[in-house]
């Protein structure tokens, strides 16, 4: 499914990509003439005080609405069932701390599901207030993303759910047998997977764990405005809005930034076109990404494409959290990955767009659950 968007989105997009097409030039009818008014009345009409004309929509080329798609209501995985008593599970498990070594840290301690899926620090702390090496990105739609982490090193939601918990900088357990040892001990939770996992002669492992918490984030699904737009409700945006998506798509944002997620379906390396800044610090080596990962040259300096759903709320951005505003965002993303230097008027104007990427936090179902107690000694 994940490739299959792509090929469309690359299909779609030669078609809206500036230089790649031309519109035809529509024939403009005159205006027929006005009759003069009457001396009374144009004196009461230069007296009137004048009054701004409303804005009038600009028109989207179809071909770049299909460069999008909007949100399924779950972002479902064949092999899984996402059976009720697997989101109970998975929803607990999100938010209990006892999964951390000291008893303090949880999922939604740096991915707060009521402020976007992120904790709007530069970096997270984790284990004895450690900070972390990169931005925690969000949570929500990362379930559709070609791959887990700036990196791209786990899969999916499943198996990026084990990472945090062993990482000595974050939860700190030591293994997976651990954080089995701590779920045993709760008698609640041996319930619960039993429930979950039905068929497993072991339902409490560390890899049912994984799959618990990634099936409850295969729900994590913000649907906005811009959602409604492209199922065909026009008057969803504003006049002002769909200038910015024009002014998005025809300054080649899409060419990353497509998809139902608005991005989240590529890897691509930082500064394609100008030379990323190096960090401030010279002491601090740049950051070499997904090259980490594969070992490949070419790749370092790459990272995954990240959505812009929710972007508004989800700073400070990038990879490591550099750059707090999100018109400096879209600045040095155009100069760096397109070569353009956007005026402050196109970078408003896009900042207008995606504000419409704001959507509706899933309230009832991202409230924190009730804990199952410590089995008594």
């Amino acid at each position: 499914m994940k490739r299959s968007l792509l090929l469309v989105a690359a299909t779609a997009l030669a078609f809206v990509v500036p230089g790649c097409s031309k519109e035809a030039e529509k024939a403009k009818t005159p205006a027929p003439a006005s009759k003069a008014a009457p001396a009374s009345q144009a004196a009461a009409a230069s007296s009137a005080p004048a009054t701004a004309a409303p804005p009038t929509a600009a028109p989207v080329d179809p071909a770049k609405l299909q460069l999008f798609a909007a949100l399924p209501e779950a972002i479902a995985d064949a092999s899984m069932k996402l059976t009720a008593d697997k989101l109970d599970l998975g929803r607990m498990l999100f938010f209990d701390k006892r999964m951390s070594k000291a008893g303090d840290v949880s999922c939604n301690s740096c991915h707060g599901l009521n402020t976007y899926g992120v904790d709007n620090k530069r970096f997270s702390e984790g284990d004895k207030k450690q900070l972390g090496g990169r931005n925690a990105p969000t949570v929500y739609h990362a379930a559709g993303h070609i791959a887990q982490f700036w990196d791209g090193r786990a899969a999916d939601v499943e198996a990026q759910a084990l990472g945090p918990v062993t990482n000595p900088v974050e939860m700190a357990m030591k293994d997976g047998k651990a954080v089995e040892k701590v779920l045993k001990g709760i008698p609640g939770y041996v319930e619960a997977f039993k429930k979950a996992f039905p068929d497993d002669k072991e339902p409490v492992t560390f890899e049912n764990f994984g799959k618990a918490i990634g099936a409850f984030e295969r729900k994590l699904v913000t649907p906005s405005r811009f959602d409604d737009f492209l199922k065909g409700d026009t008057a969803a945006l504003k006049p002002e809005e769909i200038a910015g998506f024009n002014t998005f798509v025809d300054s080649g944002c899409a060419t990353c930034h497509s998809g139902p997620y608005v991005g989240g379906l590529m890897f691509q390396k930082l500064g394609v076109v100008k030379p990323w800044p190096a960090p401030a610090d010279p002491a601090v080596k740049p950051d070499e990404g997904r090259g980490v990962i594969t070992k490949n040259d070419a790749e370092k300096g790459s990272f995954k494409v990240p959505s812009l759903r929710n972007i508004a709320k989800t700073g400070p951005y990038f990879h490591d959290g550099s750059v707090g505003d999100l018109n400096e965002a879209v600045k040095l993303m155009a100069a760096h990955q397109l070569g353009r230097d956007l005026t402050p008027e196109q970078v408003k104007s896009i900042v207008t767009f995606l504000d419409t990427l704001t959507g509706d936090l899933p309230g009832e179902y991202i409230a924190e659950p009730v804990l199952p107690e410590v089995a008594a000694k």
